[in-house]
């Protein structure tokens, strides 16, 4: 009853925060909230943004919407999952447990691995898709309904401040309360243009409905996508786009994140899913080294917090791992 009390009022909620400057459609339990002067074409930036230029874009943007930058999540998770997969970890003790605190509150720009990505028809992963990346977030607690219109709101300026205009957006969804387990929610989810960049979800314990959250997150790589309609691979590969198969690419860029923190192969556990990941790597594309793409995946990684293994050892490791 609570979880419908709640959708009722989502409408009225997101009419107050966005109203003049949005149109509303509703259609049964759907909604769908567009700019008045959708249509209209869209021109990329002439000069791509850097990673670090796109992070920091973010990071002050949020800020100025009341959602400093926290500290990432450790990767090795060892509690539901044996990774982090996702920012909205954080909130566990609140949404899991019903307790008045979370691990981190704010601004997350946490690094994530998970296999749950689309792939094509020949096994590869889909355009849009990686299995490791960066789960931009802000995931916060929240004391009404009030807060969630305002952080939407406050969501669509920092778009508009990355160079996404209000007029290439627009937000959709089914306002059906889900559960899973103790935790039930409300998912909306923003596009640009066609591309779906991620979802805001209003969150709360099953057992204390008054204790609220908010995790709205969308993927950095599938931001920039979306910002410069780039090819999907030259966007996350650069140089090394065409210098080996998609899958052995990811694998590296992912191995890279795991191994910088400390997640050595093993049999099973978060050991298991780096050899799992490792498993991946052409032997051919080893051979000849790997150290260059490490390089590269080892600065990227490295802007999001500290890796523990210096990237010479990291080479090594997948080196010896993909040749044994």
């Amino acid at each position: 009853m609570a979880g419908d009390a709640l959708a009722s009022r989502i409408p009225a909620v997101l009419r107050a925060a966005l109203v003049p400057h949005w149109e509303f459609a509703a259609d049964g339990s759907r909604i769908q909230i567009q700019h008045p002067l959708r249509g209209t074409s869209y021109s990329p930036p002439r000069r791509p943004p850097s990673w670090r230029e796109l992070l920091d874009g973010l990071q002050h943007g949020f800020a100025g919407n009341g959602a400093p930058r926290d500290a990432c999540l450790p990767l090795r998770w060892g509690r539901e999952t044996e990774l982090t997969i996702s920012a909205v970890q954080a909130l566990d003790p609140l949404l899991k447990e019903g307790k008045p605190h979370t691990y981190r509150s704010g601004f997350l720009p946490q690094p994530v691995v998970r296999f749950t990505g689309q792939r094509d028809a020949r096994g590869f992963l889909a355009e849009g898709f990686l299995t490791s990346f960066v789960n931009v977030s802000r995931v916060q607690p929240i004391k009404d309904l009030d807060e969630y219109g305002a952080i939407l709101d406050g969501w669509l300026t920092v778009l508009s401040r990355l160079g996404f205009h209000a007029r290439h957006l627009s937000i959709y969804g089914t306002l059906i309360p889900w559960r899973r387990k103790e935790v039930e929610g409300l998912t909306l989810r923003f596009r640009h243009l066609d591309l779906t960049l991620g979802d805001i979800v209003l969150l709360w314990n099953t057992d204390h409905p008054d204790r609220l959250a908010v995790d709205l997150g969308t993927g950095l790589e599938r931001l920039a996508w979306a910002r410069t309609r780039k090819h999907w691979y030259d966007l996350v590969y650069g140089r090394f786009a065409q210098s080996a198969p998609p899958t052995t690419l990811d694998a590296i860029r992912t191995a890279t994140l795991l191994l910088g923190h400390g997640i050595t192969p093993a049999a099973r556990g978060a050991g298991g899913i780096t050899r799992r990941v490792m498993g991946a790597i052409a032997p051919d594309a080893a051979r000849l080294g790997v150290s260059a793409m490490v390089r590269e995946a080892f600065a990227y990684w490295t802007l999001f917090g500290e890796l523990r293994v210096p990237w010479p050892a990291v080479a090594c490791l997948i080196e010896e791992e993909a040749l044994r």
